[in-house]
C-alpha cells in the first residue's frame, strides 16, 4: 500500500512539474494575485465581472476585485450601496499587479489544485511510512522530510507570486522539485524488491552521478535561458521570441554547447549497461527520453517556438533526472547486495 501511494504521489508531482511548465509558456503566472485562494474565492472567477465593482452587490470578506487598475481587499460582508465606498475596502499591498485574464485564472488555479493534490498524495504517503518504522527507519524519515520540503514548496510558491515572478524564485522553486522528485525516487528505490538480474559496475555508477550532476546543471541554465525569452515577451509580446532568437545571447550558447555532453554521457551509460550485460533497463527510456529533449530543444530555436514545445521541454528534463537517478540508486543498491553476497 506505502509503495503504491509513493507511486501515486510521484505521478502528481510530475503533473504539477508538467502543469509549471503550462503556467510559464502561457504566461500564467499572475493568474491568481493571491495564496492560497483566487481573489478571494477558493474556486476562481471565471468572467471579470465577478472582480469588478458592482452597485448593490454582495461582498464577503478577503474578496478581491479590480478597481481603477489596483486590487481592493474587502474589509468585511456587505453589501455595496450605489457609489464605491473606499472605507469597505483597503489596497492589496503584497504586490501591485493587477490584470485579469480569465484562462490564466484558471490555468494557476489547475496548477495550485495539482499542488494541493500532490500535499495530500504526500500526507497519506508519510501516514502509511509510520508503519515501516521497524522495518527500515529511512522509510518514515525521509517520507517525513519530503512532506515538510512540500510544505516549503508550497510557501515557496506564495513567494513567487507575491515577488511577481521574480526570475531567481521560479528557479529555486523549480529546484525544490527536483528535490522532492529525487526524494520520492530515493524512497522508490529502497522500497524496490531486491533483484539479482542486475549487476554492479563502479564505471556505471559513477558516470551515472556525473551525469545526475550535468542534467541539474543543464536544468538551472535552461530556466536562466527561458526567463530571458519570457522577459522579451512580456516587453515586445508574441514578437518577442523572433527577437530572441536573432540574438539569443551567450547563456543559450553554453546550455546548447552543454547538452552535447549530456547526450554523450548518457549515450556513454547506455552503451557501458549494454555491452557489460548490467541488465539496467532503464537506460533504454532514459535514453528515448533524451532524444525527445533534444527534438523539443530543435523545434523551439529552429521553429519559433511551437505550441507546447517550451512545456514539453521541462518536463523532459525532469524526466530525464528522475530516470538517472532511479537507475544510479539502483546501482548503489545493487553495490550493497553484491557486498552483503561476498561479506557471507
Amino acid at each position: 500500500m506505502y509503495r503504491k501511494c509513493l507511486k501515486i504521489a510521484l505521478t502528481i508531482i510530475y503533473l504539477v512539474i508538467i502543469a509549471g511548465g503550462i503556467v510559464r509558456m502561457t504566461g500564467s503566472g499572475m493568474g491568481c494575485p493571491d495564496w492560497p485562494k483566487c481573489f478571494g474565492f477558493y474556486i476562481p472567477p471565471t468572467s471579470e465581472e465577478e472582480i469588478t465593482w458592482q452597485a448593490n452587490e454582495a461582498y464577503f470578506k478577503g474578496q478581491i476585485i479590480v478597481y481603477e487598475e489596483s486590487l481592493k481587499v474587502a474589509q468585511a460582508n456587505f453589501i455595496s450601496g450605489n457609489q464605491f465606498n473606499p472605507e469597505q475596502w483597503k489596497k492589496y499591498e503584497k504586490h501591485s499587479y493587477s490584470t485579469f485574464n480569465a484562462t490564466h485564472t484558471w490555468i494557476e488555479y489547475i496548477n495550485r489544485l495539482l499542488g494541493a493534490l500532490s500535499g495530500l498524495a504526500v500526507l497519506i504517503m508519510t501516514i502509511l511510512s509510520i508503519g515501516k518504522w521497524k522495518e527500515n527507519k529511512k522509510i518514515t524519515l525521509v517520507s517525513t522530510f519530503t512532506l515538510l520540503l512540500l510544505l516549503f514548496q508550497a510557501w515557496l510558491g506564495a513567494t513567487v507570486v507575491y515577488s511577481e515572478l521574480l526570475p531567481i524564485r521560479i528557479t529555486l522553486h523549480m529546484i525544490v522539485a527536483l528535490l522532492i522528485v529525487a526524494l520520492l525516487i530515493y524512497l522508490l528505490s529502497i522500497t524496490a524488491p531486491e533483484t539479482k538480474n542486475r549487476k554492479f559496475n563502479a564505471t556505471f555508477k559513477n558516470l551515472l552521478l556525473f551525469g545526475l550532476v550535468l542534467s541539474l546543471i543543464q536544468i538551472v541554465m535552461g530556466t536562466q535561458v527561458r526567463q530571458s525569452v519570457d522577459d522579451l515577451l512580456r516587453e515586445l509580446g508574441h514578437e518577442g521570441k523572433s527577437v530572441w532568437i536573432e540574438d539569443p545571447g551567450l547563456l543559450f550558447y553554453a546550455h546548447r554547447s552543454f547538452s552535447i555532453l549530456v547526450v554523450l554521457v548518457n549515450l556513454m551509460i547506455w552503451w557501458l549497461n549494454k555491452s557489460k550485460k548490467l541488465g539496467y533497463v532503464w537506460t533504454n527510456t532514459l535514453i528515448l527520453i533524451i532524444g525527445l529533449e533534444v527534438i523539443t530543444g530543435i523545434l523551439m530555436y529552429y521553429f519559433n517556438f511551437p505550441f507546447g514545445s517550451q512545456a514539453s521541454h521541462l518536463i523532459l528534463a525532469a524526466l530525464m533526472f528522475g530516470t538517472q537517478m532511479y537507475i544510479w540508486l539502483l546501482a548503489l543498491k545493487n553495490k550493497n547486495i553484491e557486498s552483503k553476497i561476498n561479506n557471507l
